[in-house]
């Protein structure tokens, strides 16, 4: 009968409704655990005063040692047991690498120990378009301004101030606790390997990893009202890709019918409309059930029905690009182009360079087999440099470390949604997935959109209250360490 041909297909869609609405309505977000804060009180002025102090050490790395500044390492290395005399008297210190700081607190136990980890290197700066001089410490309008006065300088603040506190009150740990600082993170250097050689000399496994990462963030997801820290959990990979025509060059007045600039914008622009494979890894979906239970319209749709809108919310991400997209995707982001030294002069050898970021389950390898397949020109040279894998993904659930940090942050936190993440950018603490399989990224701050910017951009500042926090985070996961 004719009936039926719709009846079927129509009986199939109102079954999807209501399969879609139902997960829709079942969405909720569970019951969060109440924690109670250990409340340990701290010299809030001294964190203040002690971050100044460090933000006006300016320790910038180079690649190049010659342009760096030895004498501010020293400064910074030499203000530590002025500011921290109980941690230096408890703690045993040894230099590991070429900057690296890794002190031992010992504990009741040495089965277990825990790392907590920052560096105090920082990148250059370019002071005439700063509204403060980046290296004076200066206090105003409610915020210290100054290169690493948020990446990472308040983190070896934070830590450093509840060992100091923790130390004063005669608080011995259960486990050995290690505060490991580099003074290269942010050229890659040698200092964070150094120190897992140095672990693994020794024998030494830790059960807990913490360093820099995901912070306290709002405005992540439409209709989600709360503030959200989200704890990195894994970190993507980076590898340079650089693209390569070559051609006999010869005068602009006689050109070539595609040169070789526009054979590489070309390929370029094949890359850019031609986004590698979504993957959807675990710390990104632990992302979207936490807050998706929270989020309203749409967006609750969609993250209470992964199974049947995956595809769009992949084409949202792509729509959109930005972090979203890149939570979901390896992303090439395309950032130097050079050619002929004059206009009349067509190159005989001309680049393009990107930034590519790899989601966990890509390859380099792989990577570079798929963008030669995208761009299609055998003329053209595609050469990966300088690869760094995806890290290995820690556990979270029920596991000892994940739980420590969670309810630290709760304690600090109460109103914040706690979430897993993906590190889209690069950190020291990926070199520890190798001896420990609870690493965990979290800076222990709450930042707006506007001041995460400033992370190696122009005008980078901190808010006051926000230095407490940070100590008071760590004073929390100390006691429960």
């Amino acid at each position: 009968m004719p009936w039926l041909i719709w009846a079927v297909p129509l009986a199939v869609l109102l079954a999807l409704a209501a399969v879609v609405t139902i997960r829709t309505w079942r969405f909720r977000p569970p019951a969060e655990e109440a924690v109670e804060p250990a409340d340990v009180p701290f010299d809030d002025q001294k964190a203040v005063d002690d971050l100044q102090r460090m933000v006006r050490c300016a320790t910038v790395s180079s690649y190049e040692p010659a342009q760096e500044n030895d004498a501010a390492f020293t400064q910074f290395r030499m203000l530590l047991p002025e500011r921290f005399p109980r941690v230096h008297q408890a703690c045993s210190l040894e230099q590991v690498g070429r900057r690296g700081l890794l002190y031992r607190w010992r504990g009741k136990s040495q089965d277990r120990p825990v790392v907590l980890m920052a560096h105090y290197d920082v990148v250059p700066v370019q002071e005439s378009l700063w509204s403060q001089p980046p290296f004076a410490g200066v206090i105003a309008d409610g915020f210290l301004w100054g290169r690493g006065a948020l990446d990472t300088k308040p983190t070896v603040n934070g830590i450093l101030q509840a060992a100091e506190t923790l130390i004063g009150r005669g608080f011995v740990p259960q486990q050995d606790i290690y505060l490991a600082f580099g003074g290269n993170e942010e050229i890659m250097g040698s200092d964070a390997p150094d120190m897992i050689a140095w672990f693994s000399a020794r024998n030494i496994r830790p059960a807990l990893v913490v360093d820099e990462g995901g912070a306290v963030v709002e405005h992540v997801f439409s209709g989600v009202h709360q503030p959200c820290a989200v704890i990195g959990t894994g970190e993507k990979g980076m590898m340079q890709l650089i693209m390569t025509a070559k051609t006999n060059g010869g005068h602009a007045s006689a050109p070539p019918r595609i040169s070789s600039i526009g054979r590489l914008s070309r390929a370029c622009l094949r890359v850019e409309t031609h986004p590698l494979k979504r993957r959807l890894t675990a710390p990104v979906a632990g992302l979207f059930d936490t807050l998706g239970r929270h989020s309203s319209g749409l967006y609750r749709v969609i993250f209470a029905n992964l199974w049947l809108f995956a595809g769009l919310l992949d084409l949202i991400c792509k729509k959109m690009g930005g972090e979203l997209n890149a939570l979901m995707r390896t992303t090439a982001a395309w950032t130097q182009a050079s050619g002929s030294s004059q206009t009349n002069v067509m190159p005989s050898l001309a680049t393009m360079g990107a930034n590519l970021r790899l989601i966990p389950g890509d390859s380099c390898a792989d990577v570079l087999a798929r963008l030669e397949k995208i761009v299609r020109d055998p003329q053209l040279q595609l050469e990966a440099r300088g690869c760094q894998e995806p890290s290995p993904l820690s556990v979270t659930g029920s596991h000892d470390g994940w739980l420590k940090v969670r309810q630290a942050v709760r304690a600090v936190w109460p109103e914040a949604l706690i979430s897993p993440y993906l590190m889209i950018a690069c950190s020291d603490s990926r070199h520890y997935s190798r001896i420990c399989d609870q690493v965990y990224r979290f800076s222990a701050m709450a930042l707006t959109d506007e001041l995460r910017k400033t992370i190696h951009g122009n005008d980078e500042r901190i808010p006051l209250d926000a230095i407490g926090k940070a100590v008071a985070f760590y004073l929390e996961l100390m006691s429960r360490c």
